[in-house]
């Protein structure tokens, strides 16, 4: 099976855990409960009842009319951006955190790059009674201050990265800075498939409630539960890792990831790191990164601030080295480009991450009997300033 990783933490070659021996007992502790922990049965009803309950699940599975006719085949969408939060960082969230609770953690800390997910760890911090750091760059923090507006007021104390390119990157440096120094109480809640084993395949587990209803959903409305086509934007990699796990083993379902190509991917400003990464460690794994020929991690550019990352999961860089998915890259334009066109078409304004996603409809060749699922991921709310600015920007 080609979702789940091996005892050590390997999907083929990627994965692991890489860590400072400070962090070794937390780390340890989590490999060694999670499974029995989130596979018990008290857990998984406690789950499921707030999936339904709280986030709003299952999220609709919606045939986009007009966007199908301009593409000439049938695109569904499959609607995280209605999750409670805005998208589907919360699915990963609740389950984590329930996880914590049952491992005795008062504590949580998050990093966040675009704010869904630092939201989403406020928003169940909140619900729980749990104190809540996240830690954010502060070039994201200027660009996503209605993010940064609702953590503080559910009552997170937002902390800002001044290192490097103040991007994601540095707000993930900081959270295992601030983890190493209080490693017994604290739990980190890392929202990608990203980090150390046992994160990548936690992280996947939570977020297969996607792919798990889309075979349901899919089923009722096509009589069938395999699409040709399921396509997600990737940065770390949890909205895409959400929507494949359960087709990865299906020979007949094409899987497209689509990365943040920011400027252009030869022009050293550019997030795409299937297509110029190299194998090397990166937060607490072995994966794909971007990086100088002597091992130093290279900014990355998009922008998008969720897909604003130089590496990706251990789990898409064995899917791509094995040939399980393709991963194409969509430029800063194109996105903006993509987003415009879905809300004139469907009236619904995409995040600039699931932006990515829908761009790629343009630039395939589909047959008309194809079926397509694009996850999106997460709602445009939080980048209406910079949508704005490139629509004004447009007009004049």
């Amino acid at each position: 099976m080609n979702f789940q990783p091996d005892e050590n933490g390997y999907y083929g070659n990627f994965g692991g855990a890489y860590i400072p021996e400070m962090l070794y007992h937390n780390v340890t502790e989590l490999k060694n409960n999670y499974l029995n922990i989130i596979e018990s049965e008290d857990f998984k009803k406690e789950f499921e009842s707030l999936l339904h309950d709280y986030a709003g699940r299952p999220t609709p599975l919606f045939y986009a009319k007009n966007l199908s006719k301009e593409v000439g085949a049938k695109v569904y969408l499959k609607r995280e951006d209605l999750c409670h939060t805005g998208a589907h960082k919360v699915n990963n969230v609740i389950g984590q955190i329930l996880l914590a609770k049952r491992l005795g953690k008062q504590r949580i800390i998050a990093e966040t790059g675009a704010g869904q997910h630092g939201v989403a760890t406020a928003t169940i911090c909140a619900l729980m009674g749990l104190e809540c750091t996240v830690f954010m760059g502060s070039k994201d923090i200027q660009r996503q201050q209605p993010n940064v507006l609702r953590m503080k007021m559910l009552g997170a104390k937002v902390v800002p990265a001044t290192s490097g390119s103040q991007t994601l990157k540095d707000a993930t440096n900081e959270a295992i800075r601030y983890w190493i120094n209080n490693p017994n109480d604290t739990h980190y809640v890392i929202g990608s498939t990203i980090g150390p084993h046992p994160y990548p395949d936690m992280v996947a587990r939570f977020q297969s409630v996607i792919s798990f209803e889309i075979k349901k959903q899919l089923k009722q409305k096509e009589n069938r539960e395999t699409p040709d086509y399921i396509i997600a934007c990737v940065g770390g990699g949890s909205n895409a890792a959400g929507a494949f796990y359960h087709y990865i083993d299906e020979p007949n379902v094409k899987l497209i990831g689509v990365e943040a190509a920011g400027k252009g991917i030869s022009s050293g400003k550019t997030a795409a790191t299937i297509a110029i990464g190299t194998e090397g460690v990166i937060h607490g794994c072995k994966s794909l990164l971007m990086q100088t020929k002597d091992g130093q991690v290279l900014e990355a550019h998009s922008i998008s601030a969720g897909l604003d990352y130089p590496g990706i999961g251990p789990l898409h860089a064995h899917l791509h080295q094995k040939g399980l998915a393709k991963y194409i890259p969509i430029t800063d334009d194109e996105a903006i480009e993509a987003a415009h066109r879905l809300s004139k078409l469907e009236g619904i304004i995409p995040a600039l991450e699931s932006a990515h996603a829908i761009a790629i409809l343009s630039m395939m060749k589909f047959k008309e009997s194809d079926i397509i699922i694009v996850n999106l991921s997460g709602r445009g709310d939080k980048d209406m300033e910079v949508y704005s600015e490139k629509f004004n920007n447009k007009e004049n």
